[in-house]
């Protein structure tokens, strides 16, 4: 069995994943081991099986780096082509893709990388503390930033099909995507081959059971989401738009940690290499309509090339926009014009710098006479210098002139030769120098026996096996060139990240500027030195809706992200002291809401007071009630002699007019701020003057009927049993009752001043509070008692001879009376604080009022405007 059908089987067992790899490879042309002629890579210089840069050694080590870039294509279905359907029928698939990729352009970053792993390579074999004895090689291929063009080439490595001897490979520094290193830890997992990758950021990589031969020298996209999510919420934008990788990178980022950090998406759009053109577009119509002002960017470069050239076709200039580390140091997007046209002050999370010494002048003394078999250098020469190299392999146009040999590097400034800010291309030299101390650890062991000394003595490296350096591989430790710890934490390492920013300089162009670091979960940051979109120290503004101002809560509308939401005034009693408030707390009963709904303040006392509207015109009835009652009184007193005001004992009615004269005045007593002795006075007053009131009355009632009955035969002696002296006995019996139940309850339980917080207001009400209703209900009923008989009595006596007898009179009184107490109860229970008061007032006033029009008005009548009629002879005839 090959070994290509044992990967097959092995694939098949444990998901369907790996089969389609499989049959991926079998449309490449991938047939046991060897690789179809047919087969057309990225590379202008053939299959990668014999173009790529090689070192031999007695351990080699294998490196793949996007070196070449594809552009996007304009989107076609190229099936639909009669020469395409044909060349499909033929199974012509890969002579199809040739024919239609457009140029490959070389790009200089990875280029640097692929140096950085030469240089690292090359101190170590120099080194006197690491491999002593052991030289290490290189193979690198050019992965294209495609995972079919990267799995070839790690088959290709691990199967030992390369122009060194047929020597495999024991581990690989490579995946350059979260995708192509998934893909190819998966592929080489089932060997146990180490792949170590130094921008792979996908969380999923840490997944040891799933990925156990994966390691990496860039922390874990979790760590960087994170800051990104730190960076949202300090700076309180709520409402972000977000593009994306259709992968797992841009996925991650924004579902698990934005969203997670209570940040509300406007929009995610995706960007997928294949429809890159299409995709931008999209994405850029999609980020000039939305709302949102601050866009989330998580991609790599070559997308967000292509997204702000979309933007800068539609004149978006006013947009902050959060980079990820794959494009935040992009030497290729800062120096680019369209770039500083849309994306200045761009704010980043980017890969830790650090400085390689002797890096930045190895990469200047490079020169195609020293390498002559080096074909990445060749190209990139002659892209640099726009001249043509006599042995090139390349497909470079003839009308080049040729090198003359005095180009040189040395003053070339590019992306190519900077090495001011080393950040994926550290993370490069950190995988070598990790690959170079797992060998060490497995191939040259301290020996403690005193004959060794403690020297490590290395073994052949053929006696190498892929468990047991994947095994050293994870328990490295050791001290870098830079005094920095290396170690793994599983796959990954310790997370530490620059936050960069684009700023703009006097000429125009943009440069990238250290504002802060990421260490851990820990954010240190110099907002002073960040330069925004809207200005220096102007922070961008990114909300869907405004944040409450205190005295508001939030409302979510409905169907809308939590992010927008409606900010409603805090009921009356209740506030909210802060921005942003979900509720809104209630104030406690002694305290009531401002006008602001922003603080809870003392609740005004309210009371029924002489000042106003209501308590002038209650004052003004009283008043008048008591003028009126006066004026009656004078004119009885004037006219005393007259019939009319001697019938049915003038001494009484005198009385009835100073009782309803008390029950007005003491109506006055209940206006005003209330105190102890208030509270106390005006339930006595108003108890004794209406039982003095009701007993006049009653002993009228009583008179009239004894007057009438001792009229019958055997009846004379009735009158003289209740004369004048019993009248006024029994009045002052039946108020003397009154009195001592109000003096009972006063002295025991009497009514106190209290506010009253039931009420609900801004308003407290200060009011005489009945601790005890008893009293109240017993002064009550023995007035309704009294009323009632007396009620009973003049409807006995209304059919009484009507010129002389004032019982129908004294009936009308009564009725209007009860009515008014009757009606009275509910009101007095329903009536919300110092209401309350107002319609006892009104009661009394009611009832005095009554009193006094239906029995005096009628007699006041014929006195004054009928004086004929006051006459005994009137009265007495029938």
């Amino acid at each position: 069995m090959s070994w290509f059908s044992w990967l097959f089987i092995v694939w098949s067992r444990s998901s369907q994943s790996l089969l389609l790899v499989w049959l991926v490879g079998r449309e490449l042309g991938i047939r046991d081991g060897l690789l179809c002629d047919q087969m057309l890579t990225c590379s202008r210089w053939g299959t990668p099986s014999s173009q790529g840069l090689f070192q031999d050694g007695d351990v080699i080590i294998g490196g793949l780096f996007p070196l070449h870039y594809q552009p996007p294509v304009i989107d076609h279905d190229f099936t639909k082509l009669p020469l395409l359907q044909k060349l499909f029928k033929q199974n012509s698939l890969i002579y199809i893709l040739s024919f239609y990729l457009p140029p490959l352009s070389l790009e200089y970053v990875p280029l640097q990388y692929i140096y950085a792993m030469v240089f690292a390579l090359e101190e170590i074999n120099h080194s006197t503390m690491l491999l002593q004895g052991i030289k290490l090689g290189y193979h690198i291929f050019d992965s294209c930033g495609r995972p079919p063009w990267a799995l070839q080439s790690a088959l290709s490595l691990v199967g030992g099909d390369n122009t060194s001897c047929g020597q495999s490979v024991p581990m690989i520094i490579g995946g350059a995507s979260s995708i192509t290193s998934q893909i190819l830890s998966t592929v080489l997992g089932p060997l146990s081959i180490p792949f170590i990758s130094y921008l792979s950021t996908c969380p999923c990589l840490s997944d040891r059971l799933q990925y156990p031969n994966f390691f990496r020298t860039i922390p874990s996209d979790i760590y960087q989401a994170r800051a990104v999510a730190q960076l949202v919420i300090r700076f309180n934008w709520t409402w972000v738009g977000a593009v994306v990788a259709n992968n797992n990178y841009g996925y991650m980022a924004v579902k698990e940690e934005i969203q997670g950090a209570g940040v509300c998406l406007a929009f995610v759009e995706t960007l997928q290499r294949e429809n890159i053109i299409s995709d931008a577009r999209r994405a850029a119509l999609t980020i000039q309509a939305s709302t949102a002002r601050v866009i989330l960017i998580f991609t790599w470069y070559t997308d967000v090339r292509e997204l702000f050239l979309q933007l800068a076709k539609l004149n978006v200039t006013d947009r902050q926009f959060l980079a990820s580390e794959a494009w935040s140091t992009s030497g290729d997007l800062v120096q680019n014009s369209v770039t500083s046209k849309v994306a200045n002050g761009v704010l980043g999370v980017a890969t830790r710098s650090s400085a390689i010494p002797g890096f930045e002048s190895y990469l200047r003394r490079l020169h195609p006479i020293h390498h002559p078999d080096d074909e990445f250098l060749r190209e990139f020469w002659e892209v640099e210098f726009g001249c043509s190299l006599h042995l090139s392999s390349s497909s470079m146009p003839t009308s080049l002139s040729h090198c003359n040999g005095s180009e040189s590097l040395k003053k070339v400034q590019n992306l190519f030769t900077d090495a001011s800010q080393l950040r994926v291309t550290y993370n490069v030299y950190l995988a070598v120098y990790a690959a170079a101390h797992a060998l060490h650890s497995l191939l040259c062991p301290i020996k403690d026996s005193p004959s060794e000394n403690n020297i490590s003595t290395c073994s052949s490296p053929k006696q190498i096996k892929a468990t047991e350096l994947l095994q050293h591989l994870q328990e490295v430790n050791f001290t870098t060139p830079q005094d920095e710890t290396f170690y793994f934490q599983g796959a990954d390492i310790p997370a530490k990240y620059d936050l960069v920013n684009w700023q703009k300089m006097p000429d125009g162009t943009l440069k990238i500027a250290l504002i802060g670091q990421v260490d851990g979960f820990a954010l240190h940051l110099n907002e002073s030195a960040i330069q925004w979109i809207t200005g220096f120290n102007r922070v961008p503004i990114s909300v869907c809706s405004e944040i409450c101002p205190p005295g508001t809560r939030k409302v979510s509308r409905k169907g809308k992200p939590l992010c927008c939401f409606d900010c409603i005034p805090c009921a009356a009693g209740e506030i909210s002291n802060k921005t942003g408030s979900l509720d809104c707390e209630r104030c406690p009963l002694e305290l009531w809401s401002n006008a602001k709904r922003t603080a809870c303040i003392p609740r005004q006392l309210d009371f029924l007071a002489f000042n106003e509207t209501l308590g002038i015109t209650l004052t003004t009835a009283a008043v008048t009630g008591v003028t009126v009652t006066t004026v009656v009184f004078v004119v009885f007193l004037h006219y005393r002699h007259t019939p009319v005001v001697r019938a049915n004992n003038s001494e009484l009615s005198f009385l009835l007019l100073v009782s309803i004269k008390l029950c007005f005045l003491c109506s006055l007593v209940f206006i005003g701020r209330p105190s102890v002795w208030s509270c106390r006075f005006q339930q006595a007053a108003f108890g004794i003057s209406f039982v003095l009131c009701v007993s006049c009355l009653k002993v009228k009632t009583i008179v009239v009927l004894a007057a009438f009955r001792s009229a019958r035969p055997g009846a004379e002696a009735l009158i003289r049993w209740f004369g004048p002296g019993q009248q006024r006995g029994s009045i002052c019996l039946l108020t003397c009752i009154q009195i001592i139940i109000c003096t009972i309850w006063l002295s025991l339980i009497p009514p106190v001043p209290r506010q009253d917080l039931g009420f609900q207001g801004s308003k407290v009400t200060l009011e005489c509070a009945m601790v005890s209703v008893v009293g109240f209900c017993l002064i009550l009923g023995y007035i309704g008692l009294l009323a009632c008989t007396s009620l009973i009595l003049a409807f006995f006596a209304r059919k009484l001879p009507d010129n002389f007898n004032e019982a129908k009179l004294i009936t009308f009184s009564m009725l209007i009376f009860c009515a008014v107490w009757v009606a009275f109860v509910p009101a007095y229970l329903s009536s919300p604080g110092k209401y309350t008061v107002a319609v006892e007032v009104f009661a009394i006033l009611a009832s005095s009022y009554g009193l006094l029009f239906c029995i005096f008005a009628p007699k006041c009548f014929i006195i004054l405007l009928r004086p004929e009629r006051n006459t005994k002879k009137y009265m007495m005839a029938r």
